[in-house]
């Protein structure tokens, strides 16, 4: 089986901060750089238009929304949905690996900064999970083992105690191998991790940024794995009528085509006529921007905030004041993005990543 690699040294932070242009342009399946090659900086090309910036009122967005985090983390160091009927102690492990992932994105780290302690808490309840984990599967759902998958994935390297980011690694290489073994032979994941599960669009698209994210880190990923997602994509969930993604037999969803960009962007598919066209469907979609009539809001736009930066500057720098401003917009007066106390732990940290997208603090949700 072909393996790529680029190398086991994770990158740390102010090498992240320089990381630019180009590092998912080709295939990965193409894509072979030794270990120790010279980072490739790329210059923007002028024609594109000029990319936004964080305004002050977004700064200000952002931080309301991480004191809102600070404030409602659990003792245990989690975040968590406030039903307590959820399963799976309220998507904690979601919730904890989107929280991390929402103070990263502003360039904070655990054991660093104001907020350091807070963020060590967070890592170490995940690292105590995986411990507790006979297989490494986290959460109760796929869904939780990506967004783990790509928190420890933007961790990894990047704590102040070295002993913690050999757990990581070891934790991060478990999941991967929990992903890896639980895809479809037909290319999608589904909610259980089992290769039999079926195949779901949604799913598959949050597994596959994670693989992303780890490989950028240096964790192994086969060939054979990308190839049979791009595969899955195209050939099954694709709806050429609608120029969008669906899930398997069912047509488009905003939420579908939005992930389903981005997991083929990062695929190596990005110059593809059927990806071109799922992109212009999301860019056109009359029901994208409302919060009403787009069912999955905070979902979707986790996914074509990213997609667009993988686009070019041209999207986005045209898609990126749009979101920002509804975000602001939907920001509720306590800092945080939920409509109500029970809410899935999701939207405030979303919201924030989101936000903070022009800051390019990390790796895979860079171009």
């Amino acid at each position: 089986m072909k393996m790529i690699s680029f190398g086991t040294q994770h990158y740390l932070t102010t090498v992240r901060c320089l990381i630019t242009a180009g590092f998912f342009a080709a295939p990965l399946s193409a894509q072979e750089k030794p270990a120790n090659a010279p980072l490739a900086i790329e210059t923007p090309a002028t024609t594109e238009a000029e990319a936004p910036e964080l305004t002050e009122e977004a700064e200000k967005a952002i931080e309301r929304g991480l004191k809102f985090l600070i404030a409602t983390q659990n003792k245990d160091g989690s975040w968590a949905s406030g039903d307590p009927s959820d399963r799976g102690g309220g998507y904690a492990i979601a919730g904890t690996s989107l929280g991390l992932m929402a103070f990263m994105v502003e360039g904070h780290f655990p054991g660093f900064g104001k907020y350091g302690k807070e963020l060590d808490r967070a890592k170490d309840y995940l690292l105590k999970r995986s411990k507790d984990s006979p297989t490494g599967a986290m959460g109760v759902k796929m869904y939780e083992i990506g967004l783990y998958t790509i928190a420890m994935s933007e961790l990894w390297g990047m704590t102040s105690d070295p002993e913690d980011n050999k757990e990581i690694q070891v934790a991060l290489e478990r999941v991967v191998e929990v992903i890896l073994r639980s895809q479809s032979p037909l290319g999608g994941w589904r909610y259980a991790p089992r290769p039999d599960a079926g195949q779901d669009t949604s799913v598959t698209a949050m597994v596959f940024v994670s693989l992303a994210s780890a490989r950028e880190a240096g964790v192994l990923v086969p060939t054979e794995t990308i190839e049979r997602l791009t595969g899955y994509l195209r050939d099954q969930a694709f709806d050429e009528q609608r120029g969008g993604f669906g899930y398997q037999g069912k047509g488009y969803t905003i939420a579908c085509t939005a992930g389903g960009v981005y997991a083929a962007q990062l695929a190596g598919n990005r110059d593809t006529e059927w990806v071109s066209a799922a992109l212009n469907t999301l860019e056109n979609e009359p029901k994208m921007f409302s919060r009403k009539d787009n069912g999955h809001f905070y979902y979707s736009h986790y996914y074509a905030m990213q997609a667009m930066v993988q686009a070019g500057e041209d999207h986005y720098a045209n898609w990126y004041p749009k979101i920002r401003d509804a975000l602001i917009t939907l920001q509720q007066p306590n800092g945080s993005w939920q409509e109500k106390e029970q809410d899935y732990p999701h939207k405030t940290p979303m919201a924030i990543i989101i936000l903070g997208t022009p800051n390019r603090y990390i790796p895979v949700y860079q171009r």
